[in-house]
């Protein structure tokens, strides 16, 4: 199978992915393998094949957000008794959270993201940049319909991380949320929002992402460092800048919450207690997520159309896509979809048009 490894962390545009031929992998017991009919690419997978995240093994396929159907049941793993009904066209989803060990007191209590046994796709184990994946069948999620391949993608980690995020963030009932970066797991975030009644107010740079947020029903767009028109009961920043931590929360009301929602983000510039923290302002981190937290976002993707903006690229491109999403020229979410032929309608093959599964910007 063709597959991409991040051979030599370092700057996308240095071309850190490698290209190469690789066996299928093998399910093991408990595990499935998916034949990969899409896979989203995440700012955490730039992290990665930048260094920003060290490796944790060599040669390692990137890629956490894989729509597939299932090709292969390992030993110990009955799918129609896991997924009842599933059907050839069914789609299963692999997210970044790939294991735990399911007994330390984390994940007794819940909280099986913070455990520090968990494993990551496409950092512990081989993620979705390649034509085939295995995961453990008790961390696949299976997918709602009404959606294409490539609108599913970015919701397995963009759209369950982005709503953890803004659960942490404690937004009240109709209340005012800042969304500081508006990118893929952003707009995911905002729409979720809106669903539930709340004034969203975006702060980014791009144009074409502000106008983004405008489509989507934003009140207002700013730049990034910008204050908005009004306080904020909530905030989340999706964007890696440190530098934007004061100023989301010099925008917050009293006893507002910042939700920081990456996994990595550059260094803080020093608070000053009184216009950061005083009248009780919060300022949270977000770690991954739990399954639990996949399956309530899923439940609310199901019910609530999402307007998911994707842009396709092919598999053979993957290096492309993770410099473009490096110099922000991609704007909602990068997707990639295999090289292949026999796919109807499918939106990288020479003469076919983007079918109505994705939306390019």
């Amino acid at each position: 199978m063709t597959g991409w490894q991040v051979a030599r962390p370092g700057p996308a545009a240095g071309g850190p992915l490698r290209r190469v031929e690789l066996p299928v992998p093998e399910p093991g017991p408990g595990q499935v393998r998916l034949r990969v009919l899409a896979c989203g690419v995440c700012r955490t997978d730039l992290h990665l094949a930048e260094g920003d995240l060290a490796p944790r093994r060599p040669f390692t396929i990137p890629g956490h957000e894989v729509v597939g159907r299932l090709d292969l049941a390992g030993p110990g793993v009955d799918a129609e008794a896991r997924w009842p009904g599933l059907s050839p066209d069914s789609r299963l989803g692999i997210a970044w959270l790939a294991g735990t060990d399911g007994s330390c007191l984390y994940c007794r209590r819940g909280a099986e993201n913070l455990c520090p046994a968990s494993t990551y796709t496409g950092w512990d184990v081989d993620g979705g940049y390649a034509e085939y994946a295995v995961v453990n069948a008790d961390y696949a999620y299976r997918l709602p319909g009404g959606y294409g391949d490539g609108e599913l993608a970015p919701l397995l980690c963009a759209g369950i991380v982005g709503y953890r995020a803004l659960r942490r963030a404690e937004l009240p009932p109709r209340g005012r949320l800042g969304i500081y970066g508006f990118g893929a797991s952003a707009h995911l975030a905002a729409q979720v929002a809106l669903a539930e009644g709340a004034t969203v107010h975006v702060m980014t740079r791009s144009p074409a992402a502000q106008r983004l947020a405008l489509d989507l029903g934003a009140s207002s767009v700013t730049g990034a460092y910008d204050a908005p028109p009004e306080p904020l009961d909530a905030a989340v920043l999706f964007a890696p800048v440190g530098d934007l931590v004061p100023v989301a929360l010099a925008a917050l009301d009293r006893g507002g919450t910042l939700s920081i929602a990456g996994i990595h983000l550059t260094d803080i510039p020093v608070l000053d207690y009184q216009r950061h923290l005083f009248q009780e302002r919060s300022v949270r981190s977000t770690t991954a997520n739990t399954r639990a937290d996949g399956a309530e976002f899923l439940e609310i993707a199901a019910r609530h159309r999402l307007e998911v903006t994707v842009a396709p690229y092919p598999l053979a491109a993957a290096d492309h896509a993770l410099a473009d999403l490096a110099a922000d020229r991609v704007t909602g979410a990068a997707v990639l979809f295999p090289d292949d032929p026999t796919f109807p309608d499918h939106p990288t093959r020479p003469g076919s048009e983007a079918s109505a599964e994705t939306r390019a910007v």
